[in-house]
């Protein structure tokens, strides 16, 4: 044997030579099993550097180890869609999904929660920046982000450090990119006191062609690790944060080393790198480092490839000299990608770095077999199966088991709280109310129309930008989530997520097309939350089979709760669906005068769980909303016709606050006043005003016309899908009109409507 070869396995032969040396495998988050059965795998010790990528990558975040044997569930759902089949899904960085015309769009959503509570804006703005790079990851260009956030209560001084931190930095670091903040969610709850969730979506477009998927195939291959050099930032990151709670233990400050830092304006040279390379026809694989960094761009490439892959690590590029091997491979740095790189087309590839000024290295190569080997400075300091280490690490099934506390919640319906005397007050708090409140304190920090496609953003029901500036080809996108309903019941809690998120992107006219979810849960240890996971998990499949549209991809964050007290069940869905034009999309305000106000869909007394409830009585408790999936595939489809035909002169769905917040939204949104007479609803549905104005009930939503003619038509296209329509009133004025029940000017709304934000965050 040559001395080289001698000295490249100086390391791992050390480690098969001192079974006995002691690790610090528990304080790197492994159980004593796992680490057992990383030496069984291994038939030796790992060496520090091994233990380091199995921590990271055998941790919550990045193994699914509590979640997969419920997630494998999707996978069971069709991946055809009206338009063709999803060209890429689960196991992917992102899911992608054809619209049409050879064109397709890939979006994801996922949580940087943990690290946004420890460092608000490097949490939030590097949130931003790893969603980003999984969409860069599969070939597209970026094209839209959105962000459903939750915090604690409105008035709480933690949320007051939090939100404002979170919001500069999503806009911070989205602004800078230059991408349009088309939507999402402001949400205020105590359960999130100690736990604010900041989920982030973004959205992707490119041609069928243009796909590139995550692997490193070929051997021979070079593998090339370029954009910004790694430093200290982020070791143990993600992966370390989303794994556990924030109970007894390392402070806040104590754990700000573990938040990455981001960089935007290099992430948008990154952008732009990226798609000269593919461009180029230079890229054979490709994969962003987000959680886990190096450890899992090499680990994952290579086990989805056909082969084995081989790294100096001594090439990478660093900003601090003395990180050791072990903190190379688990930093998180931000704005960072690898690629697979055929030899002949290395020049080239670097020539458009180069170009770019895009630092760039190449590391290694795909090898022969089935090894993943890292060398630091002549020594082989990682020799692993690969997918031991990315794929196929614990599977827990957990304990699952009902909360015993469950029963006596779901008996404590809103039926006892008293209802108001004075229904127009109830409307003036709601409106002021945290949960509906005017966002544009938040929502005026974010660019919504940079790039020029965006058609509809905030505070509309759903997010539309355009694809092909050709067409007129677009998307359209919402999230959702209602956790008091996951707290009541998570099964149709998830279900009402999907509804809601599916039902706002109906109303722009689009067809709904896929699905990404952000699963929020608490602690895995705990059987009820498994069992609220489970339930989510099942709700969800149930859903999605009914209504005929694929989970592409998506995000489970577990451990979000302070000591024992988890947080509500909040499995976040994002829909995406396709408009063939987005200017037929129509506006959710009523913007003219003599128009005709349709309700759509039925009421039924349903206040359990809803806003009424919860913000102007502090309860919680009965039963959601009842889920009718028949009836939101049915309005969808009355949306998709109305639309198409140009017949709606504004939509808007009902959902928080009910009829009387829709109303209030629609009016204010549109500078137009409008007068409502209940009567033909409170006889249809056997109800009285209170209940018209604020249940809960899906599948519903108000939608105006400009003449009889168009009245006639569209009163034809709801028979036909079986959606109820009742004819409610008429846009004029300066006030919102319920007669029997209250006049208030659009003064009094807006007063109420926008002065909470500003309120407590100046």
């Amino acid at each position: 044997m040559s001395q080289h070869r001698m000295s490249t396995l100086d390391t791992v032969t050390r480690a098969g030579e001192s079974p006995d040396t002691e690790q610090p495998w528990a304080e790197l988050g492994l159980k004593e099993d796992e680490y057992a059965r990383i030496r069984e795998i291994l038939g030796r010790r790992p060496t520090s550097a091994e233990l380091a990528m199995y921590s990271v990558m055998w941790s919550e975040h990045c193994s699914y180890k509590s979640s997969k044997v419920h997630l494998r569930r999707f996978g069971d759902l069709p991946s055809e869609t009206p338009l063709g089949k999803t060209l890429a899904g689960i196991g992917e960085n992102a899911g992608v999904i054809d619209i049409g015309q050879g064109w397709a769009v890939t979006f994801k959503v996922e949580s940087h929660n943990h690290p946004s509570y420890v460092e608000p804006y490097q949490g939030a703005a590097t949130g931003i920046g790893g969603i980003v790079r999984d969409i860069m990851a599969m070939g597209a260009r970026p094209i839209a982000v959105m962000d459903p956030l939750r915090f604690g209560a409105i008035d709480h001084p933690d949320t007051a450090r939090v939100l404002p931190g979170v919001v500069k930095g999503i806009g911070g670091y989205g602004n800078s990119l230059g991408l349009p903040n088309i939507g999402g969610e402001v949400v205020f709850d105590e359960c999130y006191q100690g736990n604010p969730l900041v989920n982030a979506l973004c959205v992707g477009s490119l041609r069928h062609e243009d796909l590139h998927l995550a692997n490193a195939s070929g051997a021979g291959n070079k593998i090339v690790l370029f954009g910004a050099k790694t430093g200290g930032d982020g070791i143990g990151g993600v992966s370390v944060l989303a794994s556990e709670s924030f109970s007894d233990g390392p402070t806040a400050s104590s754990r700000r080393p573990a938040v990455q830092v981001g960089d935007p304006f290099a992430e948008k040279v990154l952008i732009e790198c990226c798609l000269d390379l593919y461009a180029a026809g230079v890229v054979e694989g490709i994969q962003d480092l987000g959680g886990a960094g190096l450890s899992c761009a090499t680990s994952e490439l290579a086990s989805a490839g056909d082969g084995g892959m081989a790294v100096e690590l001594d090439r990478v590029p660093l900003r601090d000299s003395t990180l050791s091997p072990e903190e190379i491979l688990m930093s998180e740095s931000q704005e960072r990608m690898m690629a697979v790189v055929a030899p002949d087309k290395l020049d080239a590839f670097l020539e458009i770095t180069g170009r770019w000024d895009v630092e760039a290295a190449v590391l290694g190569e795909v090898t022969e077999g089935d090894r993943l080997t890292v060398t630091w400075h002549g020594e082989t300091i990682v020799d692993v199966p690969p997918r031991s280490v990315a794929h196929d690490g614990p599977v827990y099934e957990r304990p699952i088991a009902r909360p015993q506390w469950l029963d006596a919640l779901q008996e404590d319906g809103s039926g006892s709280l008293p209802r108001p005397s004075d229904l127009g007050a109830d409307l003036l708090a709601l409106l002021a109310s945290p949960n509906i409140c005017d966002k544009s304190w938040v929502t005026d920090q974010y660019d919504r129309y940079v790039l020029g496609n965006t058609r509809r953003a905030m505070p509309h029901d759903s997010g539309v930008v355009r694809v092909d500036e050709e067409s007129g080809l677009g998307v359209a996108v919402s999230t959702d989530c209602n956790g008091r309903f996951g707290r009541l019941d998570p099964y149709a809690g998830a279900q009402l997520a999907l509804a809601e998120s599916y039902r706002n992107v109906a109303t722009s006219g689009a067809l709904p097309l896929a699905v990404t979810d952000c699963l929020n849960f608490g602690s895995p240890e705990d059987p009820a939350v498994m069992w609220q996971f489970q339930q989510a998990i099942d709700g969800l499949f149930d859903a999605c089979l009914e209504l005929g549209i694929p989970v592409t991809g998506g995000n489970v964050s577990f451990y979000n709760q302070t000591g024992e007290t988890a947080i509500h069940p909040t499995p976040v869905v994002g829909v995406l669906g396709v408009l063939d034009d987005v200017a037929t999309s129509v506006s959710s305000g009523f913007g003219a005068k003599g128009e005709t106000v349709l309700l759509l869909g039925a009421t039924r007394d349903e206040l359990d769980g809803g806003e009424w409830a919860h913000a102007l009585h502090g309860h919680l408790g009965g039963r959601p909303p009842r889920v009718d999936l028949a009836a939101e595939k049915a309005l969808a489809g009355f949306f998709g016709d109305a639309v198409r035909r140009g017949l709606l002169t504004s939509a808007h769905d009902l959902s928080d606050g009910g009829l009387a917040v829709a109303l209030a939204e629609s009016v204010l949104h549109g500078g137009t006043g409008a007068s409502v007479d209940l009567a033909p609803v409170l006889e249809r549905d056997g109800i009285d005003a209170f209940t018209a104005l604020y249940s809960e009930s899906t599948a519903r939503a108000v939608v105006t016309v400009s003449s009889e003619e168009d009245l006639a038509a569209v009163v034809g296209i709801a028979e036909t899908h079986g959606v109820p329509v009742a004819r409610i009133g008429s846009t004029d004025g300066g006030t919102l009109k319920v007669k029997g029940a209250f006049e208030l000017s659009l003064e009094q709304l807006r007063e109420a409507h926008t002065g909470t934000m500003a309120r407590y965050f100046g």
